[in-house]
C-alpha cells in the first residue's frame, strides 16, 4: 500500500474533522454558505429584501408580500410578465413545482421576476404605504439631490418618462426646477423607468405639500447681494449673519416649502446678454415664478392673463379661424 502524499494527509484530516460531531458540521456549512448569501438569496433573507439590497436598486421599496399576493393588485401584468406562475413562486420565495423541467434557464425566470416585482413596485409607491416608505428615503436623501446650481441642493425623487416597460432608464424629478435629470452613478443605467412610473413624483408632492416648494417666490435684497462672481448660491445656507423670516404659504393647497426661484443670466464682461439677441438665453420665463401668491389669481386656467375688457368674441373668431395653407416648397418658386 502506497503512502499516501501530503495533499492526500490533508483530505483525510479534514474528512475526520467533519464527521467527528455534528456541530463542527454545522459550522463548516455555515462558513460555506456565508459566501452564498451576498450573491443569492437564501432562507434568512426574502428574494425581495435580496433584490432590493443589490448595487443599483436603493430606489427601490420593498414592497410587502401581502400587497402582491392580493389579485387586484396584479390586475393585467400577467400578460405582460413571462412564466408568470414561476416569476411569482420566486418573488414570494415559494417552493416550485416539480413540472418546472420546460424551463431551459433560471436566468429567464429571474429576468421575468425582475420585471414582475418592478411593475407591482410602481403600482405600490402609489398606495399610502408605498408612499411612506419613499418619503423616508427621499428626507434621508437617498435619491440624491439636484444638479442645478440655484436648486441648492433640492432633494429629488426617481420618475419614469413612461409606464410601460422597456422604453426608458429611471429618471431623477426635482420638485424645485420641474425638471428631469440622469442619474449622477451609471450603475442606475439598467434600472427601468416603468418601475417608477410617470405618477410617482407628481402624487409624491401632492400628498407631502411640505416637502413641496411653493409656485411663488420673491428674491431677497439679501440673497441678490450675495450672490458676487465667484461666489455659489451654495454658500448662502451657511451664511448665519442673515436669517430669511418664515416662509409662509396662505394656499393650503399648494406647496408648504421655500422654493428657489433665481435664475442663472448669462453675461459678457459684467452685462447681461439680451434675449433679444441670436446667442441670447431663450425661455428663461419658464423657471420664472410670480412674486407674490395674489399674482397666481391674475391669470386664467389657461395661464392667460385676466382683463376686465377681453373680448371672448375675437378670442372664439380666433380659434375658429381656418388654418392657412403652408406649401414651403411652393412658395420658393
Amino acid at each position: 500500500m502506497s503512502r499516501p502524499t501530503e495533499g492526500n494527509e490533508d483530505e483525510v484530516e479534514l474528512a475526520e474533522e467533519v464527521i467527528s460531531g455534528n456541530g463542527e458540521i454545522d459550522e463548516v456549512m455555515e462558513e460555506v454558505e456565508e459566501g452564498y448569501t451576498s450573491s443569492t438569496p437564501t432562507s434568512t433573507l426574502t428574494w425581495i429584501s435580496w433584490f432590493c439590497s443589490l448595487p443599483g436598486h436603493e430606489y427601490f421599496s420593498e414592497v410587502a408580500e401581502d400587497f402582491i399576493e392580493d389579485d387586484f393588485n396584479l390586475t393585467g401584468l400577467n400578460t405582460m410578465v413571462p412564466f408568470w406562475k414561476e416569476a411569482m413562486e420566486m418573488v414570494l420565495d415559494v417552493e416550485p413545482d416539480e413540472d418546472s423541467s420546460r424551463i431551459p434557464d433560471v436566468s429567464i425566470v429571474e429576468a421575468s421576476a425582475e420585471l414582475l416585482y418592478g411593475l407591482v413596485h410602481q403600482r405600490y409607491i402609489l398606495t399610502r404605504a408605498g408612499l411612506q416608505s419613499m418619503v423616508e428615503k427621499y428626507e434621508s436623501a437617498a435619491f440624491g439631490i439636484c444638479p442645478r446650481v440655484y436648486c441648492v441642493g433640492c432633494n429629488v425623487v426617481p420618475c419614469g418618462r413612461s409606464d410601460l416597460p422597456g422604453i426608458d432608464t429611471v429618471k431623477l424629478y426635482c420638485p424645485n426646477c420641474n425638471d428631469i435629470y440622469a442619474p449622477p452613478s451609471s450603475r442606475f443605467q439598467g434600472v427601468d423607468g416603468a418601475f417608477f412610473g410617470t405618477t410617482f413624483a407628481h402624487l409624491f408632492f401632492q400628498t407631502y405639500r411640505e416637502l413641496a416648494p411653493a409656485p411663488f417666490y420673491k428674491l431677497s435684497l439679501s440673497a441678490d447681494s450675495s450672490l458676487s462672481p465667484g461666489r455659489s448660491p451654495l454658500s448662502d445656507s451657511g451664511n448665519s449673519t442673515s436669517r430669511p423670516s418664515p416662509f409662509v404659504n396662505p394656499n393650503p393647497h399648494g406647496g408648504q416649502k421655500r422654493p428657489e426661484g433665481r435664475v442663472y443670466s448669462p453675461r459678457v464682461y459684467g452685462f447681461k446678454v439680451s434675449e433679444q439677441a441670436k446667442s441670447g438665453p431663450r425661455m428663461q420665463w419658464l423657471r420664472l415664478r410670480p412674486q407674490s401668491p395674489d399674482e397666481l389669481d391674475l391669470v386664467d386656467w389657461r395661464g392667460r392673463w385676466i382683463d376686465d375688457e377681453y373680448d371672448d368674441v375675437d378670442e372664439v373668431d380666433e380659434e375658429d379661424r381656418r388654418m392657412e395653407d403652408f406649401d414651403p416648397v411652393g412658395d420658393l418658386f
